[in-house]
This record gives C-alpha cells, structure tokens and sequence, in this order.
C-alpha cells in the first residue's frame, strides 16, 4: 500500500511517484513546490505536469516542516464593526488562500502595554508567518518596534503613516471628510453637527481634522458635537442631544456608518423627515449604509482592496521576493438618499 503521508485526502500518489514519472530526484520535486529558483524552467514545468498528471497533492504540514514556516497569516484587531471585520477578512483570505496560507484572526485590548504583549504571546502560540495589522491597533505605541525586535513580519493599515512597520497600507481619511464637509456646504447647510468617533483614535482624529478644517475655510464652525465609541447607542444618544436643541442642525455628519445609523434611527423615532428635515453623512461604505431607510449618503473606504495589499506585500515580504507596489482605489463620496439640499 502507498504511504499518503505527503497527499492525504484521497490522491494516491506520493512525491516519490513524482519524481520517477519525471526521472528527478525527490529534492528536486520539493523545490518545485517551494518555488525555488534552483529549478530551470523545462524541468520545473515537467514537474508540474506530472504533479497535475497524478493529481498529487502536498502535505502543508510537510511543506511547512520543510520550509521553516507554518503558512499562516495573523490579522489583528480591535474593531467590533463585524461589517468591516468582513470585507477586511475577505480580502486577505482571497490573497492568502491564492498564495497557499491560511489566516488566523486575534483580536485584542488597547491598553498599549497589555496589547503589545498580548499580540507578541499571539504569534507565539499560533507561529504565524507575519502579521496584518487593522487600526486602531496598528497606532498603538511601542507595537511596531516589539514586533521588529521579535523578527515578526508586519504589515498595518492606517489613516497616517507610522514609522516601524515593514510597509503601511494609508487610507487617507482626512481629505475624504473634507470632501464631506464641502458636499454639505455645496447643499446649503450652515447649521451642522459632528458625531466622532474615540477621542484617543487616530482615524477619528483624522477625520473629525479633515471636517472642521473643510468647515472653516467656508467661515462655518460646527453648531454641536459629540464623541462617540463608533457604535450605534453612542449615535443615536449625540442625536438626540442635537435634535433636542433650541436651533436644531440641518445636516449631522457621523464618523461611522453605525454611528449614522443610530441618527436615522433618533430622526425617526422624532418624525423628522430625512433628507428634507435633516441630512445626514455616515463614514464607511459598508453593507449597512445599503440596508438603513434612507439609504445612506457615506464615504466608501476599499477595505477589501486594503487588505488584499497588504496581504500581497506582507506575503512577499515572508518570501523574500520584491515588494509589490500597488496602491488601494481612493476613498469617494457614494451620494444616496439620505442628504439633500439645505431646508428653507
């Protein structure tokens, strides 16, 4: 009976039947399938007809021991939008499953000491290969540098460069809120307030800069604002508080499209009409600015394609092959029902 040790469920062949089919040795079939460049072009594609010939399938496990790697990517994180969580999730499964890895998904806390070592004691217990790092993370102090220390390949996403990393993916999100302050403007709304997101957040940071700033070059200031946490109570709580006062906005802009979502809900519960009463801005572009009623004016961010990038890069950077330089599609306005022109 064949041993299946290197093609487990159901192919027969071994690397052994590989290499008689084609006359090499077993060392060079492995270097074929660890894409070695020790293997000249005609041998390397007889390999490769065999191999698809037999239906020959390598064991991971085997390739792993073999190369000194476990083939998994981790993706680290601290965000509770599971709509972002999947896009994001999507676009490196896409890339990694492509290039032969696996991903393993750790969220963990912001306290910046907790978090370093939690995400160190992470990859140590799970081997990943290399690390993808979502923000807010990716901003938190001392990561990048430990991770370095530690010869952890790491790729992080990020409204503002941050030195440390072997390659940032930028989502620039303070020129996208400009864009939204001046949409408003171009509406005729004076009378606008802000939901943010987390004060200590850089993306929040960002693009509450990029709103103000938009603002006062037009001589607006905001009418109100609130802090939120990027959720939908914190949302529907800094609405109420704006529709609850004596001169009430005509456009609320929220720094997330969950937090948007909590305004419509406050608009409905008060009977003010969206957008002829009230307009309002979400910040995301995801499932959830498609299903609310009105449809939700937002920015669209690409994070599938963000996070297929850094795939790609981190992936090439574990392999030792150039770095693919790509950048992501750039952050729109995506008009829908929920804005409109300023109320007379």
């Amino acid at each position: 009976m064949r041993s299946t040790k290197d093609s487990p469920q159901g192919s027969d062949s071994t690397i052994a039947d590989v290499a008689a089919a084609v006359g090499v040795s077993i060392r060079t079939v492995s270097r074929v399938l660890n894409q070695s460049p020790k293997v000249n072009a005609e041998t390397r594609e007889r390999v490769q007809q065999a191999i698809a010939a037999l239906n020959f399938r390598p064991s991971m496990r085997a390739r792993a021991f073999a190369m000194g790697r476990s083939f998994l990517i981790g993706m680290v994180h601290n965000d509770r939008n599971a709509l972002v969580l999947d896009a994001v999730q999507r676009g490196i499964v896409g890339e990694a499953g492509r290039r032969g890895y696996e991903l393993v998904v750790h969220p963990t806390p912001m306290d910046a000491a907790a978090s370093v070592e939690d995400v160190l004691q992470f990859v140590r217990r799970s081997r990943t290969d290399g690390l993808v790092v979502l923000p807010p993370v990716s901003g938190i102090a001392g990561l990048p540098e430990a991770l370095a220390r530690e010869h952890i390949p790491a790729v992080a996403l990020s409204a503002l460069p941050i030195t440390g990393y072997a390659d940032v993916i930028l989502s620039p999100e303070r020129e996208a809120a400009a864009q939204v302050a001046r949409y408003l403007l171009d509406l005729g709304h004076r009378r606008i307030a802000m939901v943010g997101g987390p004060a200590n957040a850089i993306s929040a940071q960002e693009r509450r800069a990029g709103f103000v700033e938009a603002l006062a070059a037009a001589g607006v200031t905001l009418l109100d604002e609130a802090e939120g946490d990027y959720g939908f109570q914190s949302g529907l709580a800094a609405a109420e508080r704006f529709l609850s006062l004596p001169t009430t906005p005509t456009a609320i802009f929220a720094a997330n499209d969950v937090m948007a979502a909590g305004v419509l809900k406050c608009a409905g519960i008060k009977g003010i009409a969206v957008p002829q009463s009230l307009s309002v801005v979400g910040f995301d572009g995801s499932l959830l600015s498609h299903v609310v009623s009105p449809a939700l004016t937002t920015i669209w961010r690409p994070f599938g394609d963000m996070a297929r990038i850094a795939t790609q890069q981190l992936i090439d950077r574990i392999e030792g092959q150039a770095v693919t330089a790509e950048l992501p599609p750039p952050l729109r306005l995506v008009e829908a029902e929920s804005s409109g022109p300023a109320p007379a």
